[in-house]
């Protein structure tokens, strides 16, 4: 048990060093950028900024690649709701409930 909390705190220090923080923040806004474009989803955008992270050390690229696909599903929900558009296949239940949730300002 005390070898998992150790790996864990050592996990959480590698995240919160300051290259990696930036790239949680960049990859969460360029995610949410990506996620809110109707057609475009969150593995297009990692396929499209796939090469950023050639420019960063092997765990800042992966913490960068799964902020930005975490963002893109979320933003994928502002275009669902918004718009009426699903943007990608999670977001069809957003469109088709929201009407009768959100536009009477009533919740279950």
């Amino acid at each position: 048990m005390e070898s998992v909390l150790t790996s864990l705190g050592g996990g959480l220090l590698q995240a919160f060093e300051p290259l990696n923080f930036f790239m949680i923040v960049c990859g969460c806004l360029a995610g949410l950028f990506v996620g809110c474009m109707p057609g475009l989803g969150s593995v297009n955008g990692v396929a499209i900024l796939l090469p950023i992270t050639f420019l960063v050390p092997p765990t800042a690229a992966i913490i960068f690649l799964a902020a930005l696909y975490y963002g893109a599903m979320y933003g994928g929900a502002i275009s669902s709701i918004t718009l009426g558009i699903p943007g990608g296949l999670d977001g069809g239940g957003h469109c088709f409930r929201w009407p009768t949730d959100g536009a009477t300002g009533q919740s279950r």
